[in-house]
């Protein structure tokens, strides 16, 4: 593995880079992207990849579930939050996307049994913003099997995710001034289908 890890810069130095080198020297002194990306961090989910996009147009937030905390000042260490505000503040983003997808285990996770995630106690607490979803799928979903539960959630999650960055007092201003677009995707992995959440229907429609 460590091999092919080496064998991949090289050839991203000797091809790839080589390719976009103008591009990389106009990106030398600073970067100037037009969308915050916050998706999974699940190695399936590839965002330069899905979107068709260069360096230096996205700037890219990853973590367990795609979740955005709701804002708050924190004393400890918020790299979500933190990596939000620069975004928006200082990078000025025009476009924000919450990009969850398809058989996501962290989605999946809310629902292990107390012994597993007592192993995992980060993980556990991380859960806890997802709390409410856990909550509304257990209640509308009783009968249903694990695939359509983790589906309902998976989506579910997307929405909830966009009211959290609703509480980040420069976003929300932004956002009903019209000079921030926020997304909803859904990406389904076997497939390639990108759903966008539509806020006035409140249904994902595919993006073609």
């Amino acid at each position: 593995m460590e091999d092919k890890l080496i064998e991949g810069v090289v050839k991203f130095r000797n091809e790839d880079f080589y390719e976009h080198q103008k591009l990389f020297s106009e990106l030398r002194d600073n970067q100037d992207p037009h969308t915050l990306f916050i998706g999974c961090a699940d190695s399936r989910l590839v965002p330069n990849l899905i979107t068709n996009t260069l360096p230096g147009e996205l700037f890219v937030v990853r973590n367990i579930a795609n979740f955005v905390p709701p804002y708050r000042v924190s004393a400890e260490f918020a790299a979500t939050t933190a990596a939000i505000e620069y975004a928006v503040v200082v990078l000025n983003v025009e476009n924000i996307v919450v990009c969850g997808h398809s058989n996501c285990g962290g989605c999946s996770a809310l629902y292990l049994p107390e012994e597993k995630l007592n192993k995992i106690p980060n993980v556990k607490k991380w859960l806890e913003l997802a709390a409410p979803i856990k909550k509304q799928v257990l209640e509308d979903l009783q009968d249903e099997d694990e695939k359509i539960r983790n589906w309902h959630t998976e989506l579910l999650n997307v929405v909830e995710q966009l009211k959290h960055l609703l509480t980040y007092p420069f976003i929300k201003e932004r956002y009903e001034k019209g000079e921030l677009k926020l997304y909803g995707w859904y990406y389904v992995i076997e497939t390639g289908d990108v759903y966008d959440y539509d806020f006035d229907l409140k249904e994902f429609k595919l993006i073609r």
